[in-house]
């Protein structure tokens, strides 16, 4: 049965991708020339990952502490990684920001493009001249007052963990005094593990927003000591977050 199901989301999440990009081009080419051209591509995607979540029959998205997300506020938003199905999911949160991705990303047919059109930042993983330019690139989004989201562990969890922090996003917060708006997910892992391509059905997705760490609550100048607290109490609040469920 799972066969099955899986092979009705993908049909339908690669038919309405294709479907909506020309959507995706026409509100680009509307709102581009009063400087909101990026800002309606990014919430088109929104709409579009909460549509594709909400059709699959294989799960159900449970989400709190939107709340605790303040519109007007800029933040680094971070979150634990666990499958490709976080994207989507993240999405669903509807919030403001610009995506931090690997380049293979914006080379995906008709998901790069619309990335491209939603002036999503793209980092070559190992590539110095990259992480250089991601680097300016995202401190001159945030010096903007735009938000930026970024999966601090740089790669999926292949066990469902929080793995180590890398440090750039924490380099991020410390240079431009920025609050960090740390993100659960749990269950993807489960549903759609980093091997395979068949979905795992009677798992529940669930995604809390915790409060921001404001810059005055960092306890620290150094990022890779901010990036190990932040990783430290995202697995305690992961555990939390299972117990809960």
């Amino acid at each position: 049965m799972d066969f099955f199901k899986s092979l009705y989301t993908w049909v339908f999440s690669i038919l309405f991708i294709l479907l909506m990009f020309p959507f995706t081009l026409i509100i680009w080419l509307i709102s581009a020339p009063f400087g909101k051209g990026k800002h309606f591509v990014h919430k088109w995607l929104c709409l579009q990952g909460r549509v594709l979540i909400k059709a699959s029959p294989l799960w159900y998205l449970e989400i709190t502490g939107k709340e605790n997300y303040k519109p007007g506020e800029h933040y680094i938003m971070i979150s634990n990684h666990q499958s490709l199905l976080d994207i989507p999911v993240v999405n669903c949160l509807g919030f403001d920001y610009k995506w931090v991705s690997k380049i293979e990303n914006f080379r995906v047919p008709v998901l790069g493009q619309s990335m491209y059109l939603a002036g999503y930042i793209p980092i070559k993983r190992g590539n110095k001249e990259s992480v250089i330019k991601m680097m300016e690139e995202s401190e001159k989004a945030l010096n903007n007052n735009e938000s930026l989201f970024i999966f601090p562990e740089g790669t999926r969890s292949p066990d469902n963990s929080i793995r180590k922090y890398k440090a750039g996003a924490f380099r991020l917060a410390v240079g431009t005094s920025t609050s960090i708006l740390p993100v659960l997910i749990d269950g993807t892992g489960a549903v759609f593990p980093k091997k395979g391509i068949v979905f795992s059905s009677g798992h529940r997705l669930r995604m809390r927003v915790l409060a921001p760490v404001l810059p005055e609550d960092f306890g620290t100048d150094n990022p890779e000591e901010l990036a190990k607290k932040m990783q430290a109490v995202m697995s305690a609040q992961l555990e939390i977050l299972r117990r809960d469920g």
